[in-house]
């Protein structure tokens, strides 16, 4: 359970408004839940709604410039406007489901360095700053996304690091603005071929789209990356060797390109 309060969001002696979450654990589509506690401060306030959202920190490439933002998603509007007394508490029990390609935090069972997800309670004053809290949530990977990441690790691939990227894939069916990208460093069968893989995941409630990106550094320092795509069933995916196909993927891509 997460618990954290934000007081005085109108400042000294305004309202306070906390947000509870009855599990911070959850897969892509799923539902993450909890309750919001509104209680009036010392005057009253013009509401103008109160919200809830996903928020995850992405990196933004704008011409030879790069930066981060917030990227809030799957919003929920949970009330309109009204009056709040005070000392008058008002609870907001909310849903929110969670989009199918959202990024993962954690991988093996330990947090995913580089990426985070939280649920953001937003409070909209009139003739004030929205104050926004923001409480973290634990995203695991759904069954097939971890037999597809226990298969690099028996293939020797080491976590390196995690991010979000906004934009969109080529040719992929994706609905969310930005995607993750977990990268690798290859093990020593793969380390002549390419300095890098990147694995992202574009999943709905069939299966789980695979894009992989392989770094290839030439000996003049210019970079060449190369893509490759599968889909995993996320039913049924335990009958095949994921170890083999993936290591087929990649030897029939480094032959063409004569990278071993």
């Amino acid at each position: 359970m997460v618990f954290k309060k934000l007081l005085g969001a109108l400042g000294v002696g305004g309202p306070t408004i906390e947000t509870i979450l009855r599990d911070s654990n959850v897969r892509p589509g799923g539902i993450v839940s909890g309750d919001i506690h509104l209680v009036g401060g010392e005057r009253e306030a013009d509401i103008l709604g109160v919200n809830v959202a996903l928020v995850t920190r992405v990196e933004v490439e704008s011409g030879d410039n790069e930066y981060s933002q917030n990227e809030k998603y799957a919003k929920a509007h949970l009330t309109g406007r009204f009056s709040l007394q005070p000392g008058v508490r008002h609870s907001f029990p909310f849903q929110l489901e969670v989009p199918w390609e959202t990024p993962l935090t954690h991988m093996y069972g330990h947090p995913l360095r580089g990426t985070t997800v939280g649920v953001a309670t937003e409070l909209e004053v009139a003739r004030a700053i929205d104050a926004t809290d923001l409480d973290p949530i634990a995203v695991h990977p759904l069954p097939a996304q971890e037999r597809i990441l226990a298969a690099f690790s028996s293939l020797g691939f080491q976590f390196r690091n995690a991010d979000c990227e906004k934009g969109r894939i080529y040719g992929v069916n994706q609905l969310l603005p930005f995607y993750q990208e977990i990268e690798f460093y290859p093990g020593s069968r793969y380390a002549s071929a390419f300095k890098q893989l990147e694995v992202t995941f574009v999943s709905n409630p069939a299966s789980t789209e695979v894009i992989l990106e392989l770094d290839k550094r030439t000996m003049f320092g210019d970079s060449h990356d190369t893509f490759l795509r599968f889909t995993v069933p996320n039913q049924g995916f335990e009958n095949v060797n994921w170890e083999q196909n993936i290591d087929g993927l990649l030897q029939q891509a480094g032959r063409k390109r004569g990278w071993f």
